[in-house]
């Protein structure tokens, strides 16, 4: 089997990873992990270069929704099963399973305890708008906000949900924005990224969610004011879940077409129910 992830430079996708592997080693077959980077053009040639190879199965965790088509009708003519983890493609019929969280109810918690904790808001958002899954976070908090004037975006940017793009983005809108209340994180390490800069900055009343539910934000929401929660995906599932469903594809079983994992919201009030040093 191949896997290509949007990046390796991320512990969600080491988490999710580990899973496969241990399925598939198990059942005495390979694994063949590939990191493009974040680099779209790199990850098309290894859809490709997995074709070549005339592997059993691919895992495609996509950079961009759009552009990898070309790569998934090559691997459906090539009748190699595909199993899409973590951010959805523009054309579901292409792939034979797509295993996501349910990235836009994560948007619309994050948006909901906002509102619980402030009358009124002036929000960043930092985004990753090319992968479908940060998208639909982005869209359901807007849309949670949608019909309250109160809570005004008032800057947002792209930073590919790296913490090392995020930290000075958010320094940049943070020299232009004075009255900052809220920034909404696609993901934890953009939200790691914003903690940061507000920390250099000085600016310790924003308070900042993102959504993973990794560890090292976890350990924070006792530990900082500055985060609000972090709604909680579980890369272990989804690892066991694509695992699984390319195992029942190969065997004849029919396979469901789209796996939606519920998404939780950690904040203060829960965390005691969640392993702060690992993943769920």
């Amino acid at each position: 089997f191949g896997v290509t992830y949007m990046t390796m430079n991320n512990p969600f996708y080491e988490v999710i990873n580990n899973e496969l592997l241990k399925t598939i080693e198990s059942n005495g077959d390979q694994l063949i992990t590939l990191d493009p980077a974040l680099d779209v053009e790199k990850q098309i040639d290894q859809i490709y270069y997995l074709i070549d190879m005339q592997v059993s199965g691919i895992f495609i965790n996509p950079i961009d929704s759009t552009k990898i088509r070309p790569a998934l009708k090559a691997a459906k003519e090539a009748n190699i099963p595909v199993i899409i983890i973590d951010a959805p493609v523009d054309d579901p019929e292409l792939v034979n399973c797509t295993i996501v969280s349910d990235n836009y109810d994560a948007g619309v918690q994050c948006a909901r305890d906002m509102m619980t904790r402030m009358a009124s808001a002036k929000i960043v958002l930092l985004k990753h708008t090319a992968v479908k899954s940060a998208k639909d976070r982005i869209d359901g908090f807007l849309d949670t906000i949608a019909s309250y004037p109160q809570y005004q975006v008032i800057d947002e940017g792209e930073c590919e949900g790296q913490l090392e793009l995020a930290m000075p983005l958010m320094q940049d809108i943070l020299d232009k924005n004075t009255d900052v209340d809220v920034v909404m994180a696609l993901n934890d390490p953009s939200a790691l990224g914003a903690l940061a800069a507000l920390e250099s900055k000085g600016r310790e009343n924003v308070i900042v969610y993102g959504v993973d539910g990794t560890p090292d934000v976890k350990s924070l929401i006792n530990q900082s004011t500055m985060v609000a929660g972090t709604v909680a995906q579980s890369p272990i599932s989804i690892g066991q879940i694509a695992s699984e469903k390319m195992y029942q594809y190969l065997s004849g079983s029919k396979i469901e077409a789209e796996v939606v994992i519920p998404v939780t919201l950690i904040n203060k009030n829960n965390i005691s129910q969640y392993d702060e040093t690992g993943w769920q």
